[in-house]
């Protein structure tokens, strides 16, 4: 196991390398001049050219990219152009809260992904099962920031049920311990402060985990036909299992797999759905930290968000493989 897990980590090395080259390559293919948005058309020749070499951006292309990945190595970005601030402290700032935000909506698609898709198995071909399937087809289909604006419409505006955006009312504020606005008013006792972050987080989370949730239904629905129709199936309920028991105990378990895989591959994706959903919802995170950065032409921040989002996502495919060894004993590496 031990030796899958290191030839594994070694294997994110070219990963990571080449993501750095097509960040970074990307980012200054982008027409324009960084300094001069920074120093303004008011702005002198010899202040540009100073301003250029401060930001090495003097430097042939080839230099910038080994000091930028020689720092990224140690973990050190650079400092934004923006701010002026070290990149690590801004994504630090701003990743608390994507995450907080990524769990809920992971959470919310894997519960109610797996409720359509079991039951819709259990009922094949049933007026349930059709209407769970169109309700799925437009899950997978509509955008995400079309999603969020008609949530925001209808629950936000219309209804008035929940918050517009933001993290947290306006006035209220919770003592930073992890940077997750919920789980630190948890943490302090601030219980006014998590019911009110707990309602801006629903809008969001059900908007970025929309289409993940459709999609694990789907597969979760197409492995429980199949594995509904296995011998060991038939046999439980030959024996008078009860039909709750053969789907939780015998069905569901063995089709997971395929489910679990689909889950790993969709963490990237609500990394990436990310940018709007917290555009829209004004959320402080990395989405809305890169969509700033990017207009700003801040190289050192976009770049930084990229590699770390990376980072997280090769991470997650590798614990998806090792969670198959704990659901099928069968499975083993070497």
């Amino acid at each position: 196991m031990w030796k899958y897990i290191a030839r594994r980590l070694v294997q994110m090395i070219p990963v990571l390398l080449g993501v750095s080259v097509l960040v970074f390559v990307g980012m200054h293919l982008i027409p324009g001049d960084v300094a001069q948005l920074l120093i303004g058309e008011r702005g002198s020749d010899q202040e540009l050219q100073r301003l250029r070499h401060e930001l090495g951006l003097d430097q042939p292309i080839y230099i910038q990219y080994l000091r930028f990945l020689a720092g990224a190595v140690s973990g050190d970005f650079g400092v934004s152009i923006r701010t002026r601030q070290p990149v690590i402290w801004e994504i630090g700032q701003a990743l608390p809260v994507t995450v907080e935000l990524s769990l809920a909506a992971l959470v919310f698609a894997i519960v109610a992904g797996l409720l359509i898709g079991v039951l819709s198995a259990r009922r094949p071909h049933s007026p349930l099962d059709t209407g769970a399937m169109v309700f799925v087809l437009i899950g997978v289909s509509m955008p995400v920031f079309w999603t969020g604006i008609l949530l925001l419409l209808v629950f936000g505006g219309i209804l008035g049920w929940l918050p517009l955006g933001g993290v947290l009312d306006a006035g209220m504020s919770v003592r930073q311990i992890t940077g997750m606005p919920i789980l630190d008013a948890l943490l302090s006792g601030n219980w006014a402060a998590a019911q009110s972050g707990a309602a801006h987080l629903i809008l969001p989370a059900i908007t970025l985990g929309a289409t993940a949730m459709a999609t694990i239904a789907r597969m979760a629905r197409s492995t429980m036909l199949d594995v509904l129709n296995l011998d060991y199936v038939r046999t439980a309920r030959a024996k008078g299992v009860h039909e709750r028991q053969v789907v939780k105990r015998h069905a569901l378990w063995n089709a997971l797999l395929p489910v679990v895989t689909l889950i790993g591959l969709q963490l990237g994706l609500l990394l990436s759905g990310a940018v709007l959903t917290e555009t829209i919802f004004a959320l402080p995170g990395l989405g809305r930290l890169t969509i700033t950065s990017v207009l700003a032409r801040d190289y050192p921040v976009v770049q930084g968000v990229v590699m770390i989002g990376a980072v997280i996502f090769v991470l997650a495919n590798l614990a998806v493989d090792l969670l198959y060894a704990w659901l099928d004993p069968r499975i083993r590496y070497s």
